[in-house]
């Protein structure tokens, strides 16, 4: 019997910290498909909008502004409509993580 309380405590302690891996796999994958455009980790070249160190919050008023319109786009808008406010979420998370190009 204490062995089990032990291995349930250790599951209810591990809980969030596997729940953060997910998000940030998640993230990552969802962020994938950024790099057509916007570079690997958003370290964009040319004349495409580099997303690498941008804030969050920054990010995810652009891409609910192409979602609902606001902003003028040939693509983005289409593409901000197939994510959820989560996703979005977690895609800006990881951009903002991404160091900028120097």
């Amino acid at each position: 019997m204490k062995l089990w309380k032990t291995a349930a405590t250790l599951a209810l302690l591990a809980g969030p910290a596997a729940v953060l891996a997910q998000d940030a796999l998640l993230a990552r994958n969802l962020a994938a498909t950024c790099a057509n455009c916007h570079g690997t980790n958003g370290q964009a070249r040319g004349d495409m909008k580099p997303l690498a160190g941008l804030q969050a919050e920054k990010i995810v008023a652009m891409l609910n502004d192409y979602k609902s319109g606001a902003l003028p786009a040939t693509i983005m808008h289409q593409i901000a409509k197939g994510y959820t406010d989560e996703q979005i979420k977690l895609i800006a998370g990881h951009f903002a993580a991404q160091k900028p190009k120097q």
